[in-house]
């Protein structure tokens, strides 16, 4: 099969040779051959070099996605190829000590631009963050199935505006594609400790699998500890702590749903809600009122999401950050730990912890860095695509 050849402007090639994985619509890609999402094209420069043969979708920022630098064909023997080595990375290097809740498949971190498979005990999870993986979804099951034998197999689009989608009820957003339906609410396992997860509705299942490895660092230094969890989420961060022996731990967010479903995580665990503190508000608001009635944490966590809207108030990394570490801080005793997060792939490192500075400085106070993390080994990315490195995990002492 004779593929359409698809010119690239000077940038796209420097940035093809320095192995990035993405071409960005610009004036070159307005020129190319009519096609639809999905198809697959070579890469070439003005000389007709070939740069790579990519996946593509034209209604898109992300016109075209490179999964080899050379030929190829997305059949059934290459796809196995990629998910065979996908999977054996996990076996090899995720320490997935009693843990059946990971990532397989991590999109370019695995050469599947714009294809994620998560695995929730028995079932499978795939994502599909481009259109153009759509036409390949029945060979993408078909594969999982003869290799993994899940139970079942969910299939999710992640479009690239998820904030509306994110506003006003549950929805459904997953699709079974094999085999049969996972309970409403499934048990999984993460370092030894019970999660709830949903497959079906919502954009997200209720734990992010990223922060396994942070949650696991984050067991090993709570124990007889107050301990605050902002934006707390389905409180996989708080069970972690009150598993591990915290005295307290006081999870805050926005949603009554959430922390609902926080306390069953707790019970999920053998651990009594009652013994915990679960307020609903915002971040912001409920910082204050702890301040204003001298409440004192030895560790703060806070995992906010990239954005956020709660009433009035809207919260951005770039525009929030320095804010919440300055209010967080009057919690602080010296010597306390304040636990910072963002998964905001547009902030980088440098940036954010410039945010902190700005943060600690508002608070009249130092912090000292004591610790660096990211994702964990099963959400690889390559050394040539920096955007890969999305999730931020600083640890820091107040002096």
């Amino acid at each position: 099969m004779t593929l359409k050849k698809c010119q690239v402007g000077p940038q796209t090639v420097t940035m093809l040779e320095l192995g990035h994985p993405w071409v960005l619509a610009d004036r070159y890609t307005k020129s190319w051959p009519t096609g639809k999402a999905g198809e697959l094209v070579q890469l070439c420069d003005q000389q007709g070099r070939m740069f790579g043969t990519a996946l593509l979708d034209p209604k898109e920022r992300i016109v075209a996605r490179v999964l080899e630098q050379g030929p190829m064909r997305l059949d059934r023997a290459w796809l196995q190829g990629r998910i065979e080595k996908a999977v054996a990375l996990r076996n090899h290097h995720a320490r997935l000590v009693d843990t059946n809740a990971y990532r397989l498949v991590n999109s370019e971190g695995d050469s599947l631009s714009g294809l994620t498979v998560d695995r929730y005990d028995d079932f499978l999870m795939v994502q599909y963050f481009t259109r153009a993986w759509k036409p390949h979804l029945s060979l993408v099951v078909e594969v999982l199935q003869k290799l993994l034998q899940p139970k079942g197999i969910y299939v999710k689009f992640r479009p690239q505006q998820t904030r509306q989608l994110a506003t006003g009820e549950s929805k459904r957003y997953s699709k079974l594609m094999a085999g049969e339906a996972a309970p409403k609410r499934l048990t999984v396992m993460e370092n030894g400790l019970n999660f709830l997860v949903e497959l079906e509705e919502g954009l997200n299942t209720g734990l992010f699998c990223d922060q396994r490895h942070n949650r696991s660092d984050l067991m090993e230094r709570v124990a007889g500890q107050e301990v605050l969890n902002l934006f707390a989420y389905t409180g996989a961060f708080s069970v972690a702590a009150a598993a591990s022996g915290a005295k307290r731990v006081t999870s805050v967010d926005a949603s009554s749903a959430y922390l609902d479903w926080a306390r069953d995580n707790f019970a999920a665990n053998r651990l009594n809600p009652k013994r915990h503190e679960f307020l609903l508000g915002d971040c912001f608001e409920v910082l204050a009122e702890l301040g204003r009635s001298g409440r004192r944490f030895d560790t703060v966590i806070m995992d906010p999401p990239s954005f956020s809207t709660v009433g009035k108030s809207r919260f951005t990394t770039s525009g929030g950050t320095a804010d919440l570490v300055a209010a967080a801080l009057d919690l602080l005793p010296p010597g306390g730990l304040l636990i910072t997060s963002s998964n905001h792939q547009k902030v980088d490192l440098a940036d954010y912890l410039k945010e902190l500075r700005r943060g600690a400085l508002r608070g009249g106070c130092q912090l000292r860095v004591i610790q660096l993390a990211g994702q964990g080994a099963d959400f690889p990315y390559p050394v040539t695509f920096p955007e890969g490195r999305y999730l931020k995990y600083v640890i820091s002492v107040k002096d």
